[in-house]
């Protein structure tokens, strides 16, 4: 089992990102959607993502964050969903479904049939959204419903092919900097009798990324997002709720710690296409060449990674249940990184094997995030 080597797993059907729109939902009415997460009854409620924010960094930074840290001593953590990265989470969280159904496995995926990888994030103008995700939203269960929806983010990705996979059905709300999110967010909670707003922030995880989250640029801009929570706080009318969550956390990686998974001749024998991510590898192998690709990757990152098959992680219930359109999409094997090993692939990925930050395992650092509640219910 994998909680016996120091990694979490991913609490589906219980308390995950899965959980939480659903429970919403059930909050505000809406029949049939399961209320697995106890919410209060509310006419309104906004759910602030915050990319990057895990439970642990939010805990062990509550001087920079006052008021999100008022919050932490009546709050426990929920998971993300696996992998932790945000293409994945975010579509959890805008279907209400563990990865394993709605098919959005990993930053970077073999599509099948083929040698392409396609990043998530970025798209590919060959994959149709609504094929590659064909499962309803939960922003389109809502409209359904009566419910009025707003996804508030950056401009740039309306219309994106991940937008359209995970908030589609949603009134998409541009907001290109951090005060037309906290005035956007207000307007949208009354645009209707009942609503649900989606705002979504990215920047912590940028700086995260760049300089790493145990760096005084990632500690300032988490008190910009204390204020941004703090006055979408504000703003609440009456019997409506706020709940602030995250996609995942994150950890620093060090020039020391990255192992080179493209260069290595032990490593890339065997291996058709490396995909994943420097902290999750999803390693799709040649014909006939999976025994021994296992066991050089288990004998190469020996305390380094933990190396599972694509059946264990399934058994393990990494994914949830899988469909059998999804199970192609997934590494025959997986490696997912241990402490701060960054797993990099220099030549095909160079800026993102410069990164500081990482994630994308099952670290309690990376898998943990946040479910913070602020109500003006009477």
């Amino acid at each position: 089992m994998l909680t016996e080597t120091g990694f979490g797993s991913p609490d589906y059907g219980a308390g995950s990102l899965a959980e939480l729109i659903p429970s919403v939902l059930a909050s505000l009415g809406v029949p049939g959607e399961p209320a697995t997460l106890p919410l209060p009854p509310v006419r309104r409620a906004c759910v602030l993502l915050v990319d990057g924010m895990g439970w642990e960094l939010l805990a062990s930074h509550r001087s920079h964050a006052p008021f999100l840290s008022s919050l932490l001593d009546t709050a426990a953590p929920i998971t993300a969903s696996f992998p932790t990265t945000t293409a994945t989470s975010l579509t959890t969280l805008g279907t209400g479904l563990a990865p394993g159904h709605h098919g959005i496995v990993g930053l970077k995926v073999a599509m099948p049939g083929g040698d392409q990888v396609m990043h998530q994030l970025k798209w590919s103008p060959h994959v149709d959204p609504e094929s590659w995700q064909p499962r309803r939203t939960a922003y389109q269960r809502a409209e359904q419903a009566g419910v009025t929806t707003g996804y508030v983010a950056f401009g740039g990705y309306e219309g994106s092919g991940l937008s359209r996979a995970s908030a589609r059905g949603s009134r998409y709300v541009a907001a290109n900097d951090i005060t037309e999110l906290a005035v956007k967010a207000g307007d949208a909670l009354t645009a209707g009798e009942r609503s649900l707003v989606v705002v979504y922030h990215s920047d912590l995880d940028t700086y995260g990324h760049m300089v790493g989250v145990d760096s005084p640029y990632w500690r300032l801009h988490l008190g910009h997002v204390d204020r941004l929570a703090e006055q979408i706080a504000n703003q609440l009318p009456p019997d409506a709720a706020l709940y602030v969550t995250a996609d995942h956390g994150m950890v620093d990686s060090t020039h020391a710690s990255r192992v080179d998974v493209e260069s290595d001749p032990e490593l890339s024998a065997g291996v058709r296409v490396l995909a994943g991510e420097a902290r999750v590898r999803q390693v799709h192998v040649r014909d006939g060449a999976a025994d021994d690709v296992l066991a050089a990757w288990r004998e190469r990152l020996s305390g380094r990674a933990e190396v599972l098959t694509r059946d264990q992680a399934i058994a393990e219930g990494l994914f949830g249940e899988v469909d059998d359109t999804v199970l192609p999409r997934i590494g025959e094997i997986m490696a997912l990184a241990r402490g701060n090993t960054a797993l990099v692939a220099p030549r095909a990925e160079p800026m993102e094997s410069a990164l500081v930050g990482q994630h994308g395992s099952l670290t309690p650092e990376e898998l943990r995030v946040p479910l913070l509640r602020v109500s003006t219910v009477t």
